[in-house]
C-alpha cells in the first residue's frame, strides 16, 4: 500500500458531508491505510495534528477547514514539511476550483491517489496569520459581512442543513452593488504606491487564489503555486462604471475595465478610512492599515498530475 492518509473532517458536518466522505473513503481505502478523525474546535485539531507524524493530511470539507489546517500546522511551525490533500465538502470550494481538483468527490479521492505533490504559496500578514486563498477590502468584504448575517438568518429556514442558508451570499451581494462602501485607501505593492487616499476606492483583492464566494473569479490569474500575488485594486465608484465593472466581473474580464489596477507582487499593503477585511471568508476588522506578504512554496499539495 501507499504513505497512509490522515483525514480530517469536521464533527459537525452534516448528513449529506458524510455520505460523501463516505463515497470519498471508498476510493482510498482498498489502497492506503487511512485513519479519520473528526475535530470541532483548535484544541482538537492541534492533538489531531500531533499525532500526524509524516502522514499525508488529507482535509475534507471547505475553505474554510483548509484554512483551519493550514494555520494550526503553520502555527506550530509544521507547515514546511508537511503534504496536504483536500476533499471538496464545502460550499464554496474555491481553493479546488482554483487548483483543479474535481468537485466530485470521488475523482478528488482519486487525485489524493494518483496525483502529484506540488509547492504552494502562502499569504500571511503582519500578525502572522495566514490567508490560503483570498483576502479582499472594500465592496467584497461588505458583502461577505451581509452574507454571513443573512445566511445565519436564512439558514433558520428549514430543516438542518436543508435550508435557505446558500441564498445569503447573492443576497449579500446584491445589496452590496445597490449601495457599496467606498473608502479612501492607501495600496502599494512591493513598495509602489497603487493608489492613493485622494482616490476612492470600491474594492481591494490580495489573490493567491482565483476565485471567491464558490467562483467569482475576482484575482482571475492568481496561481498558488507561481511565487505571486495577484493584486487587484478597483477604482469604479461611480454608478455607470461599477455597473460596467460588474458586468466584466461576473466575466472575469473586470483586469480590463479602466477603473481597475491589476498587478502582481510579493508584499501588499492597504492603509487609509477604517475598512473591514474578508481573509479567506473570515471577516475582521475595521482596520486603519493591514499588510501581507507571500511565503514561496510554504507547503506541499497533491494536485492532479
Amino acid at each position: 500500500m501507499g504513505e497512509p492518509l490522515l483525514v480530517i473532517t469536521n464533527s459537525e458536518a452534516g448528513t449529506s458531508d458524510e455520505e460523501n466522505l463516505e463515497r470519498a473513503l471508498a476510493v482510498l481505502r482498498p489502497h492506503r491505510s487511512v485513519e479519520v478523525e473528526a475535530t470541532s474546535e483548535p484544541g482538537e485539531l492541534d492533538g489531531v495534528l500531533h499525532r500526524a507524524g509524516g502522514r499525508t493530511i488529507v482535509v475534507a470539507g471547505g475553505d474554510g477547514s483548509l484554512h483551519a489546517v493550514v494555520s494550526a500546522l503553520y502555527r506550530r511551525r509544521d507547515l514546511a514539511d508537511a503534504t496536504l490533500a483536500l476533499l471538496p465538502l464545502g460550499t464554496g470550494n474555491d481553493f479546488a476550483r482554483g487548483t483543479g481538483i474535481p468537485l466530485e468527490v470521488e475523482d478528488a479521492a482519486q487525485v489524493v491517489l494518483d496525483g502529484t505533490a506540488r509547492p504552494i504559496d502562502l499569504i500571511v500578514d503582519e500578525l502572522g496569520q495566514v490567508v490560503v486563498n483570498n483576502v479582499h477590502v472594500g465592496a467584497g468584504a461588505a458583502a461577505s459581512r451581509r452574507a454571513t448575517r443573512w445566511k445565519g438568518r436564512l439558514g433558520q429556514v428549514g430543516v438542518g442543513k436543508v435550508n435557505l442558508g446558500k441564498l445569503g451570499y447573492p443576497i449579500g451581494a446584491a445589496i452590496t452593488a445597490w449601495n457599496p462602501p467606498v473608502l479612501r485607501l492607501r495600496v502599494e505593492v512591493d513598495g509602489e504606491v497603487v493608489t492613493d487616499v485622494d482616490t476612492k476606492v470600491l474594492q481591494v483583492a490580495v489573490g493567491n487564489g482565483a476565485s471567491v464566494g464558490g467562483g467569482t473569479d475576482l484575482t482571475p490569474d492568481a496561481d498558488p503555486g507561481d511565487g505571486r500575488i495577484d493584486v487587484m485594486v478597483s477604482r469604479a465608484t461611480g454608478p455607470v462604471s461599477r455597473f460596467v465593472y460588474a458586468a466584466r466581473l461576473a466575466m472575469g474580464s473586470h483586469p480590463d475595465h479602466a477603473d481597475v489596477d491589476y498587478l502582481r507582487g510579493e508584499q501588499v499593503s492597504v492603509s487609509g478610512e477604517a475598512f473591514w477585511v474578508s481573509a479567506d471568508g473570515e471577516i475582521y476588522g475595521p482596520e486603519r492599515r493591514r499588510s501581507w506578504r507571500l511565503e514561496r512554496a510554504a507547503y506541499r499539495m497533491i494536485l492532479p498530475a
